[in-house]
């Protein structure tokens, strides 16, 4: 059985607890939640079986009767996240307002735990929490009058929206310079380039607008669920 099918497998079982070894008063939840705590204090690539067994206080085969590797501990890790989140249909107001708490709920925490968008590009096992929120944001869209392809789309699209711009937002702070050097930089740039080559570029710089500088999130946004909302209006029209 392949690494995938096995998390499934841990991921969809009725119990967590191996039919052999010592069990050590451990159970499938503190191992997740012992893991879970070691990326947060110290990132994704510290994760390892031995690292979370010594968080834990057991010898790392202990760790084995629970589940086959850290591929599958990756997985029950990401159904983990968020699960005692309100889920989309739960939040206040209507169809727009569920999915802006959902979408900006989601940006805060992708930014605050950048490695759960680490785990998201490589984990495909969907658990039982993951389909819960994909079923309660489904049925946000329930009375829009939206076709069920339509549903997936815009759902697909938010989160999709919201993954990217935070993974961008993540990517350029951990690479943001140091004001001196990104005025040094400035200066370098306005002297070996000739600006008035990028006239639209040349505009935005004028009225003080940078490139992959400030908070776009909500003028994105807004604008995605627009184009939602026309569809809606067009489908009640139609």
């Amino acid at each position: 059985m392949n690494a995938k099918n096995q998390a499934l497998e841990l991921l969809w079982a009725d119990g967590r607890r191996p039919a052999r070894g010592p069990q050590r008063g451990l159970t499938m939840d503190r191992i997740v939640a012992a893991a879970i705590e070691v990326v947060e204090a110290e990132g994704l690539s510290a994760l390892s079986m031995r690292r979370v067994a010594t968080r834990l206080g057991v010898g790392t085969a202990s760790l084995y009767t629970y589940l086959p590797g850290k591929t599958e501990l990756e997985a029950l890790m990401l159904d983990a996240v968020g699960a005692d989140e309100p889920l989309p249909h739960q939040r206040s107001g209507d169809w727009r307002a569920k999915l802006e708490a959902w979408a900006r709920a989601d940006w805060v925490g992708f930014r605050r735990h950048p490695w759960v968008l680490q785990l998201m590009a490589t984990t495909t096992a969907p658990g039982p929490n993951t389909l819960r929120w994909l079923d309660s944001a489904l049925t946000v869209l329930a009375d829009t009058g939206l076709s069920e392809p339509e549903k997936m789309a815009v759902i697909e699209a938010v989160d999709a929206y919201v993954r990217g711009l935070a993974r961008l937002q993540i990517d350029t702070d951990a690479n943001a310079e140091d004001p001196t050097a990104t005025r040094e930089r400035d200066r370098t740039l306005g002297r070996l380039v000739d600006f008035t080559r990028y006239p639209a570029l040349l505009k935005a710089l004028r009225a003080g607008v940078s490139p992959w500088s400030g908070d776009q999130f909500e003028f994105g946004l807004q604008r995605l669920l627009d184009g939602v909302e026309a569809l809606i209006t067009a489908r009640a029209s139609g």
